[in-house]
């Protein structure tokens, strides 16, 4: 390994690629410049100091995917030794934790949408809303899904108002062949004023499946796993148990964000329509692999025996307690000998609960350290307001700390 932390290859090719470009002032220091800020363009772990608790770019949920080197029983039933389901374990797990017959697990929730559509409504009708036909994070807009899939989209209602009557008129035109009702969590972003929606309460006495893509993942609004009330910020949110119980088809949802496990999307619900889902071949194309699926069946149990906000990252960062924050950030002012303690926002993120906030606490330092802290190892990663560096300590692990207060003293001495 080269002093830049790179593989000689790579350093070589580094090399090859600045005589090409016809560097003018070659150097012994300056290729190993080159090859430093390579290094730092790869994946590594960063301290997340924003207080966006789910942050897209930082790779949402924070999750460890260790475990043992051995081979995992992904397609064999150990009962009988014959080639199994990959998805009857996990599935199992999130159906019992949803209140579903079954589920199966695709590599994001725009996958899970995309599956659902193309093995359930190819070539026919699906009904949604005008004011849910959105874009999301990363260029996700539901039409262009929708065709992708090849299914057919119907508009209904309008931006702000849709009624079921909306539904039940686009149902009852001479020639619709409607396969399913799509309803679509809005996600990052909310209308608010003269607006009317039609519920999945509503939409289930139709003559056609409704499936709900409620995207953020809560899986329980009750959230037994907390032992006490949800959050207040929580307030509104779908969740896929009490929208499969209001008579949705199917649910899908995001693994990685408000169940806080992996990169994955989820559908659950009804077994038969499931069951077509897993026979399509889009379903092998779209498969998550041993380490997202056993992550993913951590995270579920966790969930089903109620131990979450101890074990799973995201609950932890959401139950921290005020009392606690503060006495980290009074360590890491004093540790640091710069900044001070003020009171902060944090965010859900990823499009969950928009417009909701999280009481916290920030590190305010003066001026505009973000590059600074940028550079260190492991990179901190944080935000400025009026002036002035914040550190939001509800989405750093006490962990870091230590090294968030060494390198605060660092870059402003």
């Amino acid at each position: 390994m080269a002093p830049s932390g790179l593989p000689h290859a790579l350093c070589v090719e580094l090399a090859r690629t600045a005589v090409a470009d016809g560097a003018e002032h070659w150097s012994p220091e300056a290729a190993l410049a080159r090859a430093v800020h390579h290094r730092r363009t790869l994946l590594s772990p960063v301290v997340n100091a924003t207080g966006v608790l789910l942050h897209t770019n930082l790779g949402r949920a924070p999750l460890a995917l260790d475990h043992p080197a051995r081979a995992i029983n992904i397609e064999l039933d150990l009962a009988t030794g014959e080639r199994g389901s990959r998805q009857r374990a996990v599935g199992g797990v999130l159906a019992s934790l949803c209140g579903a017959e079954a589920a199966m697990v695709v590599n994001n929730n725009a996958a899970a949408v995309l599956l659902v559509l193309a093995a359930l409504a190819r070539d026919r009708q699906v009904l949604v809303s005008r004011g849910e036909s959105v874009e999301i994070g990363g260029g996700f807009r539901v039409p262009e899904v929708m065709e992708q899939s090849g299914a057919r989209l119907v508009d209904v209602g309008t931006t702000n108002r849709t009624r079921l009557a909306d539904y039940s008129k686009a149902l009852g035109r001479k020639g619709a062949d409607v396969a399913l009702v799509l309803k679509v969590h809005p996600s990052n972003y909310r209308i608010e004023g003269f607006v009317e929606g039609t519920s999945v309460e509503q939409l289930a006495a139709l003559a056609v499946p409704v499936v709900a893509d409620i995207g953020s993942g809560l899986v329980d609004a009750s959230c037994p796993w907390l032992g006490g009330p949800p959050p207040a910020w929580l307030a509104g949110e779908p969740a896929a148990r009490q929208t499969l119980a209001a008579g949705a088809a199917l649910v899908t949802f995001s693994g990685d964000k408000l169940l806080g496990g992996p990169q994955a999307g989820i559908i659950a619900g009804r077994a038969d329509l499931v069951a077509v889902c897993s026979a399509h071949p889009l379903a092998r194309a779209l498969r998550p692999g041993a380490h997202v699926l056993l992550a993913l069946q951590r995270v579920a149990l966790a969930h089903l025996d109620r131990s979450a906000a101890r074990t799973v990252p995201f609950w932890q960062m959401v139950v921290a307690p005020l009392d606690e924050l503060r006495a980290r950030g009074d360590a890491v002012v004093r540790a640091a000998g710069v900044g001070d303690l003020v009171p902060s926002e944090a965010v859900p993120g990823a499009g969950s609960a928009p417009g909701t906030v999280i009481p916290s606490l920030a590190v305010r330092v003066p001026g505009d350290r973000l590059a600074a802290l940028r550079a260190f190892d492991p990179p901190i990663v944080a935000r400025t307001r009026d002036g002035a560096t914040m550190l939001d300590l509800r989405t750093i692990h006490p962990s870091d700390d230590e090294h968030v207060a060494a390198c605060l003293r660092a870059c402003v001495s």
